[in-house]
């Protein structure tokens, strides 16, 4: 296959630039464009230059190029539903690694994707979505449990993230109850909650310095316990995860696609 014609939609943020480096070194990858906000300090700039790798060739502009196979959006909700309608309008695949989207956000992604191929996911890590993957190996075989389980979901983040839970922690969180059947969902507790209900999953977020994610998921038995944990030692785990995603997109059906089916893991 031919080499996959990427725009990196955020592409002077945090996790833009790292998109930026990382497809430039990626021979299955070639940058044709780098966009960003109207208005945006550096429009104009070379966007290799914004990364910090050098020149390439690609100015960080304010609208999507022509050339283009996959979009990938790095940015924030309000701005990803215009990307994300334009990309439909275009015929153009998208992968949307923006988290914090809410369930109207995730309706137009369900609607674009019947004309489009989309793949979103609140995570784009290897390590996290397998490790959601074995997150349902243990529900499914704790789920009739004589004594009872309890599920807690820890997550920690930089202090600059907007969102929380993490979506990767509501994910986990989603594909646990719809295996073992829990319907609270209870974000933190204070004061004197009571007893803990058999049927809720406990969130819990923290805000540290500039850790780029860590999720702890437990499952409490009487006199024992399991503990899943994965963690992220650097944002380019994320960054390589989308680019993966925008090479599988690729030629592929419209339709809404997850990181389980760039890993062959299959659906949820």
């Amino acid at each position: 296959m031919s080499q996959c014609r990427v725009v990196i939609h955020g592409a002077a943020g945090r996790m833009g630039r790292r998109l930026v480096v990382l497809g430039w070194e990626d021979p299955q990858v070639r940058i044709t464009g780098a966009v960003e906000a109207p208005g945006h300090p550096r429009l104009g700039e070379d966007a290799g230059v914004v990364a910090g790798v050098g020149p390439i060739g690609v100015p960080l502009a304010a609208e999507l190029p022509p050339e283009c196979d996959v979009v990938i959006d790095f940015s924030v909700p309000e701005v990803t539903r215009q990307i994300v309608q334009t990309c439909a309008q275009r015929g153009t695949a998208v992968v949307v690694a923006t988290t914090g989207l809410n369930q109207q956000d995730q309706a137009l992604l369900q609607q674009a994707a019947q004309r489009i191929p989309v793949l979103w996911s609140p995570n784009m890590s290897l390590a996290v979505n397998l490790t959601m993957k074995l997150a349902q190996v243990a529900a499914q075989a704790l789920k009739d449990h004589p004594q009872g389980v309890d599920v807690e979901i820890i997550e920690r983040h930089h202090r600059f993230k907007e969102d929380a839970p993490s979506g990767t922690a509501l994910k986990f969180g989603q594909l646990i109850a719809r295996i073992m059947g829990q319907q609270q969902h209870r974000h933190g507790r204070h004061g004197r909650p009571g007893a803990r209900p058999a049927d809720e999953i406990g969130y819990h977020a923290v805000r540290v310095g500039d850790n780029p994610g860590e999720h702890t998921i437990i499952f409490g038995l009487l006199g024992e316990t399991i503990e899943l944990v994965v963690k992220a030692t650097s944002r380019d785990c994320y960054a390589r995860g989308a680019l993966a995603a925008a090479c599988f997109l690729q030629g592929k059906p419209a339709g809404l696609y997850g990181m389980e089916h760039v890993l062959g893991l299959g659906g949820d």
